[in-house]
Formats: structure tokens, C-alpha cells, sequence
């Protein structure tokens, strides 16, 4: 396996331990050159999604993404952990329902419309 799929998996295991609800990873590869894979997930409050994002955070760095950063600091419904090649959403469920990224994100697009 290699590194970024490593990395994914202790993500995934990273927000279910710390009980992260509906999580999803859609492989990015063929659509995006904007990342490898996505991660979404949803937390329970708030605060419940301000420490999942902190603690995705923490774990890309110890694991060598240094340059990793949270998105969304001012918003209490959503947050975007940018680990460069692996990007973790973590909202509310009503606001991951507003937004739909797993259909739009796991719908097939053709190679020639894939510009991100």
C-alpha cells in the first residue's frame, strides 16, 4: 500500500474511534488533481466537530503533512482539514445534506470536463 492510502485509513480509523458519524472516502485520482482521495464524515455538535477536525489535524502532522491547515474556523456547522492530498469534511448532518458531496464527488466525470 502506499503512503496516501496508509494515511486515509488512519484518518477513517482517526474519526471513528473518536465516534464520527457516516464516514466516507472517495477516491479523487481519476476526477480531481486537487487531491487523491476525500473524506467525509459528520459530527454531532459543534464542539464535537471542532475537536474531529483538531484531532484529524494533529494526526496529519504527526504522520509528516506538515502542511496541513483547517478551513471553516468560524464556522460552527462544517470544517475542511487540507492534508494536501487528502481533504476531510467534516460537517453537520443537515448542512452535509445541504451540500451532497458524496453524489456529486462519487458520479463518474469524463476526462475531458475534469479541469480541478
Amino acid at each position: 500500500m502506499d503512503k496516501i492510502s496508509d494515511l486515509k485509513q488512519i484518518i477513517i480509523h482517526t474519526l471513528d474511534i473518536n465516534k464520527a458519524q457516516d464516514i466516507v472516502s472517495i477516491d479523487l485520482k481519476d476526477k480531481s488533481s486537487m487531491a487523491d482521495f476525500m473524506i467525509i464524515a459528520s459530527g454531532t455538535s459543534s464542539r464535537h466537530i471542532q475537536a474531529l477536525s483538531e484531532q484529524v489535524l494533529e494526526k496529519l502532522k504527526s504522520n509528516g503533512i506538515n502542511e496541513c491547515k483547517i478551513e471553516g474556523k468560524d464556522s460552527s456547522e462544517w470544517k475542511l482539514v487540507d492534508g494536501i492530498d487528502l481533504i476531510v469534511h467534516i460537517f453537520h448532518p443537515e448542512k452535509r445534506k445541504f451540500y451532497e458531496l458524496e453524489k456529486m464527488w462519487s458520479e463518474l466525470i469524463p476526462k475531458e470536463k475534469v479541469i480541478i
